[in-house]
């Protein structure tokens, strides 16, 4: 058993943030099922939104992100996130981050424009910003006497006890992949940061990592998940037989490219006013109905009007990755498709992070506080997790002299069964639910699609939790246990939402509604 005053689980922008702050307050052991730098946060090529120009304000970055939101963002929430972000830019600076200036001016960042942005205010670090913010991080991460690092740790369920208060969370069993074997981690204070759900669909640009195991184990704990319905496809992945995951960060269109079909014609002028500059969810939609409606299995972004050089500058990661498959974006149109890319829901907390159950906190990507509404906007993402680990710290701090550590702990009940899954079992229900959820459950919706997909799932979901009972414990085997619950909560959220909104596109409520909902499932119920 081992004991710590806070439990952090995830290693990306929100839990490293939270960890370096929590660390000055108690001991923080912080578990990551790979290693520190495999996280959404180190693949993220964009940046941060932050309001820093005179020519900028914090109420056109608040207008739009509620517009990106399509009218089910929480105002507040908005205002906290989109004020908060000077003083954490500036943690971020003072911690060692190197955000890109310009080159006349060293004191004036150079700054970035995205969908949905009414004003260039994107920091960034070249085009590999979130690389640049990981490293940071871990660096003051391991200077830290009061963390200690678990890599190769995944956590398979929290520990819940309940009584006449209601239920409360005391820590998780987790399983130490080196040794084989699961151990028992008690806290007082729990915090969910595990990112997003990403490997929940056949594409997507997430890491192998993102399999939506917080919001898995808070479902299965009783917490209520929120708004699961807005899955977020970002719509230009790099479509390539050997490229695996890799984004043409929207950054390139804010820079000019323009998105054409396979007979070189430009077509966002269809589908909206701000053509390619379009929030994602719009984007998105357009490329799907375009490869629909010719048969295509891809489209390009063309931004060939620029010189080699302007890409060895701005973009110089995108450039050498495209050139590593043969495609030279000065003379060349890059092929891309969309790809799961965000979860605008997750565990529904309130302002401070936390959720329907004591002492269990969530951050970043795990989490639903309300700022992303039907849609996040670009680059608030990165924002979210310093803003929200920042709020969870200053709430856990006031609580945690108050908490007693529960070690009345069973053993985990099937720690010493001896058989192993069978893997081709793993691959093929694994493979199976993926495509499920692209095909039934993707960027178009419709209640046929959704009720078939509901009933496989919980077909699998049976035999997986068989597994999970006869079968020893392997990453495998957690990972397909958690994205099968992620797509029964994505599946009955997008069920219970009768309207089109944001992310969430039915061909049988093609009309949004006036009301402003948050769709809620829990284990026990589902409800709008």
């Amino acid at each position: 058993m081992i004991k710590t005053d806070y439990l952090v689980i995830g290693s990306g922008i929100a839990g490293l943030s939270f960890a370096i702050k929590a660390s000055d307050t108690g001991t923080v052991s912080l578990i990551t099922k790979k290693y520190l730098f495999d996280s959404s946060t180190g693949k993220a090529q964009g940046g941060v939104a932050c309001v820093t120009d005179k020519e900028d304000s914090f109420a056109e970055h608040i207008q739009d992100t509620l517009v990106a939101g399509a009218g089910l963002c929480d105002e507040e929430m908005v205002e906290l996130l989109v004020k908060s972000a000077p003083a954490r830019i500036e943690e971020l600076i003072e911690l060692g981050v190197k955000f890109t200036k310009k080159d006349y001016k060293e004191s004036e960042f150079e700054l970035g424009l995205e969908g949905g942005h009414s004003k260039r205010r994107i920091l960034h670090a070249g085009d590999i910003t979130g690389n640049e913010i990981e490293r940071v991080l871990i660096d003051n991460i391991n200077k830290k006497k009061n963390v200690v690092v678990y890599e190769n740790h995944m956590a398979v369920d929290l520990l819940i006890d309940e009584d006449e208060t209601g239920k409360r969370c005391f820590g998780a069993y987790v399983y130490d992949v080196n040794r084989n074997e699961v151990q028992l981690f008690v806290a007082k204070v729990v915090v969910l940061a595990t990112g997003g759900a990403g490997k929940v669909y056949l594409y997507t640009s997430n890491p192998d990592v993102a399999t939506g195991d917080g919001v898995a184990m808070a479902y299965r704990a009783g917490a209520d998940i929120a708004n699961m319905e807005f899955i977020q496809f970002h719509p230009t992945c790099l479509y390539h037989p050997q490229a695996k995951s890799f984004l043409i960060s929207e950054a390139v269109r804010g820079e000019g490219a323009v998105l054409k079909n396979q007979k070189g014609e430009a077509f966002m002028s269809k589908y909206h006013p701000l053509k390619d500059l379009a929030p994602r969810d719009i984007v998105a939609r357009a490329i799907d109905t375009e490869l629909k409606s010719t048969g295509d299995h891809f489209v390009y972004l063309d931004i060939t009007d620029k010189p080699k050089k302007f890409f060895l500058k701005r973009f110089p990661n995108i450039y050498e990755k495209c050139l590593k498959y043969g495609i030279d974006m000065s003379k060349d149109m890059i092929p891309v498709v969309p790809a799961a890319h965000y979860c605008c829901g997750g565990v529904d907390v309130n302002k401070y992070a936390q959720t329907n159950i004591a002492n269990l906190f969530a951050i970043g990507e795990t989490a639903c506080n309300g700022v992303h509404g039907a849609n996040r906007l670009a680059s608030n993402s990165l924002l979210d997790g310093l803003v929200s680990a920042d709020l969870a710290y200053q709430k856990s701090k006031e609580i945690i002299n108050s908490i007693k550590i529960n070690d009345n702990i069973q053993n985990f009940v099937n720690e010493s069964t001896d058989n192993n899954s069978d893997p081709a079992v793993m691959l093929q229900n694994w493979e199976e639910t993926r495509r499920l959820m692209w095909h039934y459950a993707g960027i178009v919706r419709t209640d046929d699609r959704l009720s078939m997909a509901l009933k496989r799932i919980k077909i699998l979901n049976g035999e997986v939790a068989q597994h999970f009972k006869n079968f020893k414990v392997s990453i495998e085997l957690l990972e397909l246990r958690n994205i099968l619950d992620v797509a029964e909560i994505v599946v009955m959220s997008a069920m219970a939402r009768k309207e089109s909104v944001g992310l969430h596109y039915s061909l049988d409520y093609p009309e949004k509604s006036t009301k402003k909902t948050k769709t809620i499932i829990n284990k026990h119920q589902s409800r709008e």
